[in-house]
């Protein structure tokens, strides 16, 4: 038998999930994607006119004096006195650069054996600037087969095959313009003579040699 309907009893309408509007998101995410192109092209636009403008020339690096009065290695350990005359020099007329670090680091055939930090500070336009880092002390340095060779080479001839890295972070200045912090690296390789208690060294001495500069 039906059952009667109970009186202003009403039936619900079924649920219906709201589908999302699809093209109010990709609006949003194409309008993104436009500013984001956008300051990208700006970007580079800007740097192209600094460029073509400023024409900055490379700084240009130079070791002009070493004098090494020790470099001993016995029982692993290598025991060395490094003192360096470099000169940096800023051929700019237009442009002046920030040296917020410069971390120098000594290596003998890929074995690194010393570092110093030389602190910050401000290049001029047309100026030159000499940095004089000193590596004295002794180090634990396991030398390969390979490099024990060298070494024996290096001790018979009294010249040292050294190389100097100096990792920069740097900024341009153009006018009240001042550029975000680049990284460059240079790298030194040296051949110096071993300076003998009265001062004598071999050959004709140490050559002044240039350095190596790029940015990665």
């Amino acid at each position: 038998m039906a059952q009667p309907q109970l009186n202003g009893a009403t039936t619900a309408p079924p649920f219906r999930r709201r589908n999302r509007n699809p093209t109010t998101a990709n609006c949003i995410l194409g309008l993104i994607c436009k500013i984001l192109t956008t300051i990208i092209i700006i970007a580079a636009v800007a740097g192209f006119l600094f460029w073509l403008i400023v024409r900055p020339n490379v700084v240009k690096f130079r070791v002009t004096e070493a004098s090494l009065t020790e470099f001993t290695y016995t029982n692993n350990t290598l025991h060395y006195n490094l003192a360096l005359n470099i000169t940096v020099r800023n051929p700019n007329s237009r442009v002046g650069l920030y040296y917020d670090s410069i971390e120098t680091t000594a290596f003998y055939h890929d074995a690194r054996f010393a570092s110093q930090n030389l602190g910050n500070f401000f290049q001029h336009k047309k100026n030159t600037t000499v940095l004089s880092p000193v590596f004295k002390g002794q180090q634990v340095v396991p030398f390969s087969e390979e490099q024990g060779k060298k070494l024996n080479e290096d001790q018979g001839s009294e010249i040292y095959r050294i190389n100097v890295k100096l990792l920069l972070k740097v900024r341009f200045k153009l006018g009240l313009f001042k550029t975000g912090k680049v990284t460059p690296k240079v790298r030194c390789e040296l051949h110096v003579p071993l300076k003998s208690r009265n001062g004598t060294v071999s050959g004709a001495g140490f050559q002044a040699t240039g350095c190596e500069w790029w940015i990665h």
